[in-house]
């Protein structure tokens, strides 16, 4: 779990960022796109009689299995000379070993490391028990939120590195319902810091808006979000 307990900063690299591309994940033809209008604000609430924890532990584990198949979709595509650095919009993700030491990495090595970390967490007993008896380790929620985390760093580089094949793969409606359904969770609990998620901010805004109503038309992203990526950010 020692890689879970490194804590990561943004602050600028100082290099010159590169012109911002047109985001086509946020074409209202595009936004609109899901695989169900299910009213998701109403799924992600705890249910009566549901423990906390035992609600978190089967959500997280689910979103991890649903995202690792997401990112299968595209990996072929995700290789060290495409994806150089673990990238979304503007901002650079590093990870952290062991020794919290931080290594820079190619995205496909760095969503090997997330994917078979949280692996290892959510398949461990002590973590994530699954025997009648058992109980949840007083970290489990923080562990929650760091894997959660991580998650999010995935979704948003396939949104930003590898849309165009998730598109041609007609897969977007898949990737667009799994984004709001676990974006929507981690709100109700919590589990994501908005500095956090701000680099995906615009896409959050057009997708999770009217997800009770079945789901945006995205007739428009929020300025303030592009604007304030102005700056090559690391993590």
């Amino acid at each position: 779990m020692d890689w879970l307990m490194g804590k990561s900063k943004a602050k600028p690299n100082g290099k010159k960022p590169a012109a911002e591309e047109k985001k086509a994940y946020l074409d209202p033809e595009h936004t609109k796109s899901r695989i169900t209008d299910f009213e998701f604000k109403e799924l992600v609430v705890l249910p009566r009689e549901i423990d906390l924890n035992e609600w978190l532990a089967s959500n997280t584990t689910t979103f991890f299995h649903h995202i690792n198949l997401q990112y299968s979709t595209i990996s072929e595509f995700c290789t060290g000379e495409t994806c150089q650095t673990m990238a979304v919009c503007n901002t650079q993700y590093y990870w952290y070993d062991e020794r919290g030491k931080k290594v820079k990495c190619t995205a496909p090595q760095y969503v090997d490391f997330v994917m078979s970390s949280v692996q290892k967490l959510v398949t461990d007993e002590d973590v994530f028990p699954t025997k009648y008896g058992r109980e949840f380790p007083s970290s489990f929620e923080s562990l929650v939120k760091k894997i959660c985390k991580y998650l999010f760093h995935v979704l948003g580089h396939i949104y930003w590195a590898h849309f165009k094949e998730t598109l041609a793969l007609e897969l977007h409606g898949h990737l667009n319902t799994l984004y709001v359904h676990f974006i929507l969770f981690t709100r109700e609990f919590n589990l994501l810091d908005p500095k956090e998620t701000a680099v995906m901010d615009d896409l959050s805004e057009v997708l999770c808006s009217n997800a009770a109503a079945g789901g945006a038309t995205g007739d428009g992203a929020s300025g303030g979000a592009q604007g304030a990526q102005n700056h090559v950010k690391e993590r």
